[in-house]
C-alpha cells in the first residue's frame, strides 16, 4: 500500500481514494462516572508512565521502541509481536483537540485494526470515515445507539467535496470499532478523559509485506490530507440522542 514503506507522512489524493470496506462499530457498555474515570485514568497513566520511562522510549532487544506518538495522542505498545504471534497491542492516551486547537487527519492503515474506545466524564470521541459506519445492535444486549451525522470533509483540496460520516462515542462508555485494512478513519477526543486499546492483528505480517524497517504507527499509516485541520472542524458536536 505504501510508496515509501518507512515514510511517516505519506499522503494520498483524497479525491481519488475509495474505501476497501466499512468500519463496524459495536457499543459495549456504559459506566457510572466515578468508575469510568478510574478505568480511563488507569489506562492513561500506563501511557504517561511509558512516555517518562527511559526503557520504553529506547529500542529494546528486538529494536522496538514501545512509547510512540501519533496525531491523536501518545501511544504505548503494551504487548509486542514475537515469533509465532504476529499481533501487537497499543494503548493511546488521547489529546484533547480543544486544548491544542488541532484535529487529526483522515487516514488509512496498512493492516487491519481492532480498537476499543473508552471515555470518562465530560468527554466524547468523534469517529469519522469517508464511508458510512455499520453499527451493531443486538436487542436486549447493546446498551445504546450512538449518534451519527454527516458533514463535508474539511481538509479536502479546493474544488473537491467528500462526505464525512461521523459517529459520537458518548461520555463514560466503551465502544469497539473493527477497521479493515485500507479503510479511512479519524479519531478526535473532545474532553480530557479518552483512551483506546488497539489490537493490530497482522503487525508482523504487514511490516514484512510493506518491507518496513520497524514497528512504528506513523510508518504504517497513509494520510488523506497534508495538514492537521483546526479544532473547529472536529470539536463541535451537534446535539445527539439523550445521554449521547
Amino acid at each position: 500500500m505504501k510508496v515509501d514503506a518507512d515514510a511517516e507522512n505519506e499522503v494520498r489524493d483524497v479525491a481519488a481514494f475509495t474505501d476497501a470496506a466499512r468500519c463496524v462499530v459495536t457499543p459495549v457498555l456504559r459506566l457510572p462516572e466515578d468508575v469510568a474515570l478510574a478505568v480511563v485514568g488507569a489506562f492513561a497513566r500506563v501511557v504517561r508512565d511509558a512516555k517518562a520511562s527511559a526503557a520504553a522510549t529506547a529500542p529494546d532487544g528486538e529494536g522496538i521502541v514501545r512509547s510512540q506518538t501519533f496525531e491523536e495522542g501518545d501511544v504505548y505498545m503494551l504487548e509486542a509481536p514475537f515469533d509465532g504471534f504476529f499481533a501487537d497491542r497499543y494503548l493511546m492516551d488521547f489529546y484533547n483537540v480543544r486544548e491544542r486547537d488541532l484535529c487529526s487527519r483522515m487516514h488509512v492503515h496498512t493492516g487491519l485494526r481492532f480498537v476499543r474506545m473508552m471515555t470518562g466524564p465530560d468527554t466524547r470521541i468523534r469517529v469519522s470515515s469517508l464511508s458510512p459506519f455499520d453499527v451493531t445492535h443486538v436487542e436486549g444486549v447493546t446498551p445504546f445507539v450512538p449518534h451519527t451525522f454527516e458533514d463535508d470533509l474539511p481538509d479536502a483540496p479546493a474544488g473537491v467535496r467528500r462526505t464525512r460520516h461521523n459517529l459520537v462515542v458518548p461520555p463514560c462508555s466503551f465502544v469497539d470499532v473493527q477497521i479493515p485494512r485500507g479503510v479511512s478513519h479519524q479519531f478526535n477526543a473532545v474532553g480530557e478523559h479518552a483512551v483506546i486499546d488497539s489490537v493490530h492483528p497482522e503487525e508482523s505480517i504487514e511490516t514484512f509485506r510493506e518491507r518496513m524497517s520497524g514497528y512504528r504507527m506513523m510508518a504504517q499509516t497513509v494520510f488523506l490530507a497534508e495538514e492537521l485541520p483546526p479544532a473547529a472542524t472536529c470539536a463541535d458536536l451537534p446535539p445527539g440522542r439523550p445521554g449521547a
